[in-house]
């Protein structure tokens, strides 16, 4: 499994910036309780919004390339802060980037990452693609396709528990979709990942589940396959 975590995640939920060193404590703590009771091989691709994001940056004047190599070294910082809380909770960790800096992190190759996964190790995916104009989100599908996940777990963190057919923090009328498919996603325009992800995800088949991270226990429950959250699925031929 792929749980993917944007940066705004591990904010202090009081400034939405930074990193709460209790949040992040309990995503890990939960994350590996779910490795250890279900033996599931798992990574996680961290976003780093909480620290900059590179859109941000571009619409203030920088050039749009810059901006997102500075996002994609505030997802490794992201990355460290939740590779420290692994360990904390006695949970063997690794981190990889796709932009090479070996003196933090191992460089992204699969083979290795598939390994350290095998033995017990959750590996934290960092620095996007390594590559500017695409976003986490489509990392998360990338990795996923590459080490061959069975789905991926988008947690949200503005207390929004799933897809809903508006935004349910504007519109009182919103309702909570269960199920969707990928092409319905696309079509009705609902924010869930960017179009390029959940393309990449429909052609490959891949499923999302989309659910509040925010909620404590929830990790354990989407693992656990409890029918929490949104199921983003393949339409059926």
């Amino acid at each position: 499994m792929v749980l993917k975590l944007s940066g705004e995640a591990f904010a202090d939920p009081t400034t939405g910036y930074g990193i709460d060193a209790g949040i992040v404590a309990r995503i890990a703590e939960e994350t590996a309780q779910a490795r250890e009771e279900l033996g599931a091989e798992i990574a996680v691709v961290v976003g780093g919004g909480n620290i900059f994001r590179g859109m941000t940056g571009a619409t203030r004047g920088m050039d749009r390339a810059r901006a997102d190599y500075m996002g994609m070294l505030a997802t490794v910082i992201n990355a460290l802060a939740l590779q420290d809380a692994f360990e904390a909770v006695g949970q063997p960790s690794r981190v990889q980037t796709a932009i090479t800096m070996s003196q933090v992190a191992e460089p992204y190759i699969p083979r290795r990452a598939l390994r350290h996964m095998e033995k017990g190790r959750i590996v934290v995916f960092a620095a996007g693609t390594g590559n500017p104009y695409f976003t986490t989100d489509t990392t998360a599908a990338l990795r996923a396709a590459e080490i061959g996940a069975g789905a991926i777990l988008k947690g949200t963190h503005s207390g929004v528990d799933g897809i809903y057919s508006a935004d349910p923090r504007l519109d009182t009328t919103a309702i909570k979709l269960t199920t969707v498919s990928h092409l319905e996603v696309l079509n009705r325009g609902l924010k869930v990942m960017d179009s390029t992800a959940i393309t990449f995800c429909m052609d490959n088949r891949l499923p999302i589940v989309v659910f509040d991270v925010s909620s404590p226990g929830n990790i354990g429950r989407v693992f656990t396959g409890e029918p929490i959250g949104t199921l983003v699925h393949a339409k059926e031929d």
